[in-house]
């Protein structure tokens, strides 16, 4: 049984070089994102409460991006996996169109509906002033969408490169971003070195010279290294896409676009539930997930580098071995659930007291971490279950498995106990989070049933399949030192 449960060296090398450029690169990101956080919450808690808000609806964009370029992804990493550098080329063109569209719809909703999407998260409740909240929104939300563009677009390279197997450069190339972001807010969101106080303007202004920063240093990047990123060399010289290539592609990767897109509109409809209990509650809820999305970015790095992992070694027809991983990677996720889970409680008591916010709200902010800790097990082993599945190519067993859980069990028990139950809100957080139990037994007689393992490129030549399980057994994992 251990036997099941332990890799060998080589299979954890392969997975930790694969993983460890993605989850520095979300660490330090999320790190950033944990100073930004601070530094609003230092101006006042109607400050951090309008970004904390904004940042729920352009969460639904980020994820929605995220979606469409994974379901594109899939056949990304199981062509290059193949060999087929064509196809690889016609998926990065893809997923810029797809972008440019997912931007321009997302620009165009938040611009004209901002407000009354603002106002559902604004409850009578505790202590703080709506009106200013709202005026405070609004204004870091209209910057905010001069970034989509350069996001999505950033995404699309960093993505391609990743699915290669080169984890690297998106890390670098990210890394100057946030460096870029958290100078930027110490200075325009306090007025330091002669730059005008700003506040959330500030803010927003430093997010968004960040998203430019990126894309050019990806695109720089990849210019000076054509060879190896040669899909963009590719697609520059052609970018003519058949439309049967188009069609299978978006008939597996639609219904992932769908599953993040309802998944993000799910969690943050959560935190609307949430908020009937007051702005309070948003201002708690703002400091719990910022410091729990430091730590929650370990599970998602792990998922992505499982994705691409199982990707490639589908795509290079070793099915039974990429099955055989499987149990390793549940194992390995719960181990480091249970570390994780057990660093952030201990930050618990000491992380709200950052804040320039009230006793009150910092008490219940601890006990949402500590209810966040405890289900980090949970969320990990989730995360695996989710992007092995997802690997194979079925979206639909992944759309059913994540969004309409979210949607048909999360969000209507979270709005029947914020809005109905005697309940203090630690108690309701605490049974919504707890419920996503079940989804962990659904997840592991779906792996165990070995369905999820599916070759979408198994009638490719032979020949292209052959040099490919040569690459995949190395999994085209390169070293850091190779990948720079």
């Amino acid at each position: 049984m251990l036997k099941k449960l332990i890799g060998t060296k080589a299979f954890y090398k392969k997975l930790l070089l694969l993983c460890l450029p993605i989850m520095l690169q979300n660490a330090i990101t999320n790190f950033v994102n944990l100073l930004d956080n601070i530094m609003v919450g230092k101006v006042g808690t109607e400050q951090m409460s309008a970004v904390s808000i904004v940042n729920q609806l352009i969460f639904i964009f980020n994820l929605c991006v995220f979606g469409a370029l994974s379901g594109i992804g899939l056949f990304t990493a199981q062509m290059h996996g193949n060999g087929d550098k064509a196809g690889v080329k016609k998926t990065f063109v893809l997923k810029l169109i797809i972008a440019l569209i997912i931007s321009a719809i997302g620009i165009a909703v938040l611009y004209f509906l901002r407000e009354p999407l603002i106002n559902i998260y604004l409850n009578e409740g505790g202590e703080g002033d709506l009106q200013l909240t709202l005026s405070y929104a609004k204004q870091y939300i209209l910057i905010m969408l001069i970034g989509f563009l350069p996001f999505a677009f950033a995404q699309s390279v960093a993505s391609t490169q990743r699915e290669l197997g080169y984890s690297v450069a998106p890390m670098v190339c990210g890394l100057s971003a946030v460096a870029v972001n958290m100078v930027l807010n110490y200075i325009l969101i306090f007025g330091k070195f002669g730059a005008p106080t700003l506040g959330v303007r500030g803010a927003a202004i430093a997010t968004v010279t960040s998203r430019f920063v990126e894309l050019f240093a990806l695109w720089i990047y990849s210019f000076f290294r054509r060879k190896r990123y040669y899909f963009m060399s590719l697609a520059a010289s052609d970018f003519r896409l058949e439309k049967s290539t188009v069609f299978r592609i978006l008939k597996k990767g639609f219904p992932l676009f769908i599953n993040e897109a309802l998944w993000a509109t799910g969690i943050s409809l959560l935190t609307a539930c949430y908020s009937l209990r007051g702005l309070d509650t948003v201002a708690s809820l703002n400091i719990a997930a910022t410091l729990h999305n430091v730590f929650n970015m370990i599970a998602v790095s792990l998922g992505t580098a499982v994705s691409i992992l199982m990707g490639q070694k589908l795509g290079a027809n070793l099915v039974e071995e990429a099955k055989s991983d499987v149990p390793k990677i549940q194992a390995f996720s719960v181990l480091l659930g249970v570390i994780v889970g057990g660093l952030l409680a201990c930050f618990a008591r000491f992380f709200p007291q950052i804040y320039n916010t009230t006793p009150a709200i910092r008490a219940v902010a601890t006990k949402f971490i500590l209810v966040l800790s405890c289900t980090m097990p949970v969320v990990s082993y989730l995360n695996t279950c989710y992007f092995t599945i997802r690997s194979g190519g079925k979206t639909l067993i992944t759309f059913l498995f994540d969004s309409v859980f979210m949607c048909c069990v999360n969000l209507p028990l979270a709005y029947l106990l914020s809005r109905f139950s005697p309940w203090n809100i630690v108690v309701v957080y605490a049974i919504v989070w707890g419920i996503d139990f079940v989804k962990c037994i659904i997840g592991t007689f779906i792996l165990k049933s070995g369905s999820w393992a599916n070759n979408m490129n198994a009638a490719s030549p032979a020949e292209p399949a052959l040099e490919a399980t040569a690459v995949a057994t190395g999994v085209n994992v390169t070293s850091a030192e190779g990948d720079l």
